[in-house]
């Protein structure tokens, strides 16, 4: 192609200023692209309206990039859960007796020792039983006395009976000695009581355990007069096999406890800190009324104490067991959510949505809980990230997330590979004339930067790639035009 002629500087100035001021606008609209996108990454990455995010569908609350959220699961179990009661319980012993005296004497011996354990019957304590062997002595006297009395009254009377049939006596006679008669009757049976008082009185010397038990601590010595008026009496004996607790419960489990009291219902006692079971018992007795100040109504529990931890005036954890429920449903307490219309879990169905379904909270059982209604053995529930989850959400599983965004990964780059052909198709619709940048409106600032390159040519190689570019078709230009749009996505790469 022939030289250019130099007589045109004056336009080839109009054209550098008017190429100048197009450029100017293009840098200023890359600019605002690249501001609006920064501060707009999740736009620039939405994938248009109607078409499916890679790894899931959009119907996620707070899904993320693709659309879906990763959560833990867990899946409905049947267990058998005992309902219990927790209360704070005081140990009180079955039977508490003071032993006293029966009789005033002088205390002689003491045949126990402190603490030591006791059975019913054996002897604790002697009074001096001398006074009392004399009493009984005198009553056996008077009784023998009145009774050969009374047996030589009967034969005076049957004398006075043979003589009345004969008629040598008169009637009163007979009817005096009768009566004699039944006065030495009735001093018998008086002197017969008399004898057995004093023998009473001299068991009563021998003080025996009236139960079994643990004694305590002496209160008297020997050699001291004691009675029966005594407070402090002669010894205190405490039966602890078995023994009770007393506890409260809540007044809602009283009718429920009243009607069932003839069950088996096992109790056990733990220390204070819960850590040790001391004993295992069953329910024993509820009282008649309820504690108007607490709302609690008092129950016991009987324990058999055979290894002796239980001991009286002791606090211990009480754990009663009403009943077991069969065959409960049960997941974590995390998959209960609260909402406006109650409690509700989330079911993951098979296409990786969750749905949002209602329950009803039954009894807890450590860090489960049981599902009275609502849900059924085997369905999994969202334990964690259900937070961000509405009805219909699409999820992934911990197991699915790294396969989820590898798949996403791989369509971008199929896409990317995909737009490398087109490019290329435009490289070579422009081989021999990239002298002559077209830069289009809302091009990037790569495709200006490419544009600026052309500041740098010579006037006359100015006009050989204007002449280049009116000689195109219209394909051709717009294939140019793709060429440096692309140049601008494609980064580093489309500017080589």
């Amino acid at each position: 192609m022939p030289p250019f002629p130099d007589s045109t500087p004056a336009r080839m100035s109009r054209r550098g200023l008017v190429i100048g001021s197009v450029i100017a606008v293009l840098a200023m609209a890359a600019l605002a692209w690249l501001a609006w996108s920064l501060t707009h990454p999740d736009t620039a990455d939405k994938p248009p309206a109607g078409a499916r995010a890679p790894g899931g569908g959009g119907g996620g609350f707070g899904g993320g990039r693709g659309g879906a959220t990763t959560v833990g699961v867990a899946v409905a179990e049947s267990a058998d859960i005992p309902v219990v009661i927790d209360a704070l319980g005081t140990v009180v012993p079955h039977a508490t007796v003071r032993v006293r005296p029966q009789v005033s004497g002088v205390l002689q011996r003491l045949m126990f020792k402190e603490g030591q354990a006791v059975k019913k019957g054996d002897v604790l304590a002697e009074i001096d039983p001398r006074p009392f062997e004399m009493a009984l002595q005198q009553a056996i006297g008077a009784r023998q006395r009145n009774e050969a009395q009374l047996n030589a009254a009967r034969v005076t009377l049957q004398r006075y009976e043979t003589l009345l049939k004969l008629d040598s006596i008169a009637r009163q006679e007979v009817d005096t000695q009768a009566a004699q008669v039944k006065q030495f009757e009735a001093a018998i049976v008086t002197d017969r009581a008399n004898e057995a008082a004093a023998r009473l009185n001299l068991a009563y010397t021998r003080i025996v355990a009236p139960i079994s038990g643990r004694v305590g601590l002496r209160t008297v010595d020997v050699g001291n007069v004691v009675g029966p008026g005594d407070a402090n009496g002669v010894a205190v004996i405490t039966q602890l096999m078995p023994i009770d607790v007393e506890f409260a419960i809540p007044q809602d489990h009283a009718s429920w406890l009243q009607h069932n009291s003839g069950a088996f219902m096992e109790a056990k006692a733990f220390d204070r800190t819960r850590t040790t079971l001391l004993d295992t018992g069953a329910f024993g007795s509820l009282d008649n009324q309820v504690d108007a100040q607490t709302g609690t109504v008092r129950a016991k529990a009987r324990f058999n104490n055979a290894r002796l931890q239980l001991f009286p005036s002791q606090f211990v954890n009480v754990e009663l067991k009403l009943r077991t429920i069969v065959n409960a449903v049960v997941v974590p307490v995390a998959a209960l959510r609260q909402g406006p219309s109650g409690e509700h879990v989330f079911v993951l169905m098979d296409d990786r949505t969750v749905k949002l379904r209602p329950v009803v909270r039954g009894q807890p059982m450590g860090d489960r809980v049981q599902v009275a209604s609502g849900l059924q053995v085997g369905e999994k529930v969202i334990t964690e990230g259900a937070d961000r989850l509405r009805d219909g959400s699409r999820v992934l599983l911990a197991g699915d997330a790294p396969r989820a965004t590898g798949a996403a990964e791989g369509g971008r780059r199929r896409r990317s590979d995909a737009a490398q052909p087109a490019a290329s198709g435009a490289s070579q619709a422009f081989t021999g004339a990239s002298a002559a940048q077209a830069p289009t409106p809302f091009a990037p600032a790569s495709a200006v930067m490419g544009a600026n390159r052309g500041a740098n040519l010579t006037p006359e190689q100015r006009e050989e790639r204007r002449k280049r570019m009116e000689a195109m078709s219209p394909e051709e230009r717009a294939a140019v035009r793709e060429r440096f749009r692309q140049r601008g996505e494609g980064g580093a790469g489309g500017r080589e």
